[in-house]
């Protein structure tokens, strides 16, 4: 077993659960486009187009599905409306478990690299420190030593939120004062690990995007500082999303995708929301695998995204 095989992969029942807006607004808006029709032709075709834009799946990703269920249509040349919905669930399975976007899903901390350096990133209110705080008690729940790194020094509330969720989870953090630069507070965690021989480093950022320019400076000035220290440094650079914000997320990915390399996706707040459809679009349409999903409040409520479960889970009467 992996180092990540105390994430609750296995509990689908939270994800059911976790998803059930989603689930029960698809599954309405799907129900209308069969009812009374027996095959599925351009008509049907097209208010599965309205269903899955409303349902925040994304345009671009929305026509991706469309052509591939019209390619079968053609292939076989009578699909009824029965075979819709499995026809849907092994087209969106397919393009979530894509070999480009599913490998890199491995979560296990490499041999060799220590500490392991992950840059978190993302707009206030996404629940990008609440991601890290989870994020945190799994690492340290499989044993590895934790510390957090406070650079959103922005915002005074950033650096308290953190501070508690450092108590919270009895891991280190490294702060200074608010308007300090954030450079030097990822310098002084990484030194700060290494002094303390700890596996992993999550390093919180500033997510302001009024002004891109000074963001991707920033966020580029703090990879710099932190390579003096750990010369590879961050390992992975996580971008946390809100998925009931919907299309405003796939906004968000494209400016910090801008900004900086994002290697992996967070999408959090999907339990009170029937926009879940979102973690299709985005992990399609930015090519960025979707590592983890926020399905409720509780400290085990981060989930190890697995497109298979997901899908399995959305089609799930």
């Amino acid at each position: 077993m992996g180092l990540f095989s105390s994430f609750r992969k296995a509990k689908t029942e939270d994800l059911d659960k976790g998803m059930a807006k989603t689930k029960e607004s698809v599954f309405m808006k799907l129900t209308r486009v069969v009812a009374g029709r027996s095959k599925v032709d351009d008509d049907v075709l097209d208010d599965l187009e309205e269903v899955l834009i409303s349902s925040d799946v994304g345009v671009n990703t929305t026509l991706k599905i469309i052509e591939r269920i019209q390619a079968r249509v053609a292939k076989d040349k009578f699909l009824t409306t029965n075979e819709l919905n499995t026809i849907l669930r092994e087209e969106i399975q397919a393009l979530l478990i894509d070999d480009k976007v599913d490998k890199p899903r491995n979560l296990d901390v490499p041999d060799g690299v220590k500490p392991y350096v992950i840059m978190v990133v993302g707009v206030n209110g996404v629940g990008k420190t609440t991601t890290i705080g989870k994020l945190a008690y799994q690492f340290k729940k499989a044993g590895k030593h934790v510390v957090l790194g406070a650079a959103d020094t922005f915002r005074a509330a950033a650096i308290d939120q953190l501070v508690v969720w450092s108590q919270r989870v009895g891991v280190p953090v490294v702060k200074q004062q608010m308007g300090s630069d954030p450079a030097s507070v990822a310098f002084d965690t990484l030194a700060s690990a290494k002094t303390q021989d700890a596996d992993v480093v999550i390093i919180d950022t500033a997510g302001r995007l009024h002004n891109k320019v000074n963001l991707m400076n920033e966020l580029s000035k703090i990879k710099k500082v932190m390579q003096k220290v750990v010369p590879d440094a961050p390992h992975e650079v996580l971008l946390v999303l809100d998925g009931s914000t919907g299309q405003n997320a796939f906004e968000q990915a494209k400016e910090f995708t801008k900004a900086t390399e994002v290697t992996a996706l967070a999408i959090t707040k999907l339990d009170g929301t029937a926009k879940g459809g979102v973690v299709i679009g985005v992990s399609d349409q930015f090519q960025i695998p979707v590592k983890y999903i926020g399905i409720g409040e509780g400290m085990d409520d981060l989930q190890l995204f697995d497109g298979k479960i997901f899908v399995e889970s959305l089609f799930k009467n």
